[in-house]
């Protein structure tokens, strides 16, 4: 499956970096948030849309701000998408 859009990808990646910074599986990280694990490879891969609710779980499991997962992924997106 493709991911939804550069920006689902993007947020993904980011996601996936900080989280991986951490050492942490996927799985267990999955489990830490309270989000399935499938529904939260398929977030990391672009594919799913977090909600509001599952982007705070997320920061919180992280220790860091939804601004700071998403001013990553904004650099991410930018890297991706052509000018």
């Amino acid at each position: 499956m493709q991911p939804r859009s550069p920006s689902h990808a993007a947020f993904g990646q980011a996601v996936r970096e900080l989280r991986e910074e951490r050492g942490t599986s996927q799985e267990a990280f999955a489990l830490r948030c309270g989000i399935d694990r499938s529904h939260y490879g398929g977030m990391e891969r672009g594919e799913r849309n977090p909600s509001l609710t599952t982007i705070y779980k997320i920061a919180d499991a992280l220790e860091v701000r939804p601004s700071e997962i998403h001013a990553r992924a904004e650099q991410l997106r930018a890297a991706l998408t052509p000018s």
